[in-house]
């Protein structure tokens, strides 16, 4: 009679990544005063997200930075906020799921209508889906013999949690702050007991006013909070992805000693996953001397974070434009930088292009050209499941007229994982009865690789009988060997 015995354990899975992209809208109803739009900031941020039947639904804020010239020449910044909502359908979610959603801008564009500027964003949304599960495993089982091993069952852990990051510095000759943009970049993380410490960079690119014209400035904050997670413990490698979601820049200028004070806070948003992993002996295989067995195996992918890797290269080549530049155009500042790229894990390289906005005074006007640069940045070890990059310290010169040149940093951070699965079985049923062995002696040839137990099992003996009928045997086979048991009649 068969009889096995099973062991359940609850754990969470990764069970879908989710892509989807939505439009976000703004208009300004009154706009008489703007006589052409420079540059567009959007900064978005995510407001909530949650599983139902069938579909994720998420929902966002963006705020529009638009950098103006008036009817006199002059340069302005006008706001302007909204928020957005779409979904995402899958048929295999279900209301008891969780997900994260990292949120994107990917294209940013300004129509007039009439008096009033339409402004739309595509959003992009990348969502993480968790589900709880319970696993089965057979222990033991009375009437067969068990083939076990202790293995690592894997169980995602998701956090999340934010932190106050805040900067002040001076800057000469600086009049006002019309544009701020911030990034922010993870760079470190690990889990401890009881949280998640993690730690990075924000890049603060802002537009300011200098002696009468636009003039770029960069700034890097550095940052470390410590997010709480009841279920860490100390030594996994979490996957982290962090955004800015409230931001705040103040300037206080001193006319009299031509200084200004910049002030910055923000908030930024840090949400991700870990695996925490769990080992337990459990059945791999099984075979019965009486009787036939209906085996039900599972098999379980898995990814632990192993590594992190950063790396940082100057990119210079030239830059494309749709704008006619020339030797009459004087070049004033670079601001509003981005990169759009595609990761090869195969390669290990990073393709795409730094994208900014060129401001640049002709015949007494100022105007604005977007220029993209393109590059092609080798990793330091192919094979990243997740590449980041951020951009800054980006310029362009004009070194014969006509042909314009770009250069920029741009930093990386490479994650890399190991991937592998675990078998085991899930359930054993006993099926027909096998036929009474007559043969005083049974010989088996091994192949290659095969051990005791694979032995064993062609056999249809204990194990425990062909090592001692077979006392010289070697494991594993090498290929040709015999293997003889005796019965006894």
């Amino acid at each position: 009679m068969i009889k096995p015995q099973t062991s359940s354990l609850a754990y969470t899975r990764r069970v879908n990544a989710l892509k989807s992209q939505t439009v976000a809208r703004a208009r300004l109803s009154r706009s008489d005063s703007i006589s052409e739009v420079l540059a567009v900031c959007p900064q978005v941020s995510l407001l909530s997200c949650e599983v139902s039947s069938g579909r994720v639904n998420y929902s966002g804020k963006i705020i529009f930075t638009l950098l103006c010239c008036d009817d006199e020449g002059k340069l302005c910044r006008i706001q302007k906020g909204a928020e957005f909502s779409h979904y995402c359908d899958d048929e295999n979610l279900a209301p008891a799921q969780s997900a994260q959603c990292a949120l994107s801008c990917e294209r940013v564009a300004v129509r007039r209508d009439g008096s009033a500027v339409s402004l739309s964003a595509v959003v992009r949304a990348d969502i993480e889906v968790f589900a709880p599960a319970e696993r089965t495993v057979v222990t033991s089982c009375e009437g067969a013999y068990l083939k076990t091993a202790p293995l690592a069952f894997l169980s995602h852990m998701t956090f999340s949690g934010e932190c106050e990051v805040e900067d002040d510095f001076e800057a000469d000759g600086v009049e006002d702050i019309l544009v701020p943009s911030a990034s922010v970049m993870v760079t470190y993380a690990e889990c401890t007991a009881g949280g998640v410490e993690a730690g990075g960079e924000i890049i603060l690119s802002l537009l300011a006013m200098r002696k009468g014209y636009p003039a770029g400035l960069e700034r890097v904050i550095p940052f470390k909070c410590a997010i709480p997670c009841d279920e860490a413990v100390a030594g996994p490698l979490p996957q982290v992805c962090a955004e800015v979601r409230d931001m705040n820049v103040n300037a206080t200028v001193d006319d009299e000693h031509g200084k200004c004070r910049i002030t910055f806070t923000c908030t930024a948003a840090l949400f991700g996953y870990f695996s925490q992993t769990v080992e337990q002996a459990v059945a791999t295989d099984a075979f019965s001397c009486t009787h036939s067995l209906i085996c039900t195996g599972e098999c379980e992918p898995g990814e632990v974070i192993c590594e992190r890797k950063l790396c940082t290269e100057r990119v210079s080549s030239p830059a494309a434009t749709k704008a006619a530049l020339d030797f009459t155009c004087r070049f004033l500042a670079v601001v509003l930088p981005a990169a759009e790229y595609e990761y090869s894990p195969e390669s290990g390289s990073a393709e795409g292009s730094v994208n900014a906005v060129l401001l640049y005074e002709q015949g007494g006007e100022i105007k604005s050209a977007e220029i993209s640069i393109p590059f092609s940045v080798r990793l330091p070890a192919p094979g990243a499941c997740r590449a980041d990059l951020s951009v800054c310290g980006v310029s362009v010169k004009q070194p014969t007229e006509g042909r314009i040149e770009g250069e920029a940093i741009i930093k990386i951070c490479a994650v890399y994982s190991r991937s592998g699965e675990v078998s085991y079985l899930s359930a054993i049923a006993e099926g027909e009865p096998l036929p009474p062995e007559d043969a005083a002696i049974t010989v088996v040839v091994p192949a290659a690789g095969d051990g005791l137990w694979d032995a064993a099992k062609k056999c249809g003996c204990p194990p425990e009988e062909v090592a001692q009928f077979n006392p010289d045997a070697k494991y594993p086979f090498a290929g040709g060997e015999r293997v003889m048991v005796y019965r006894k009649k």
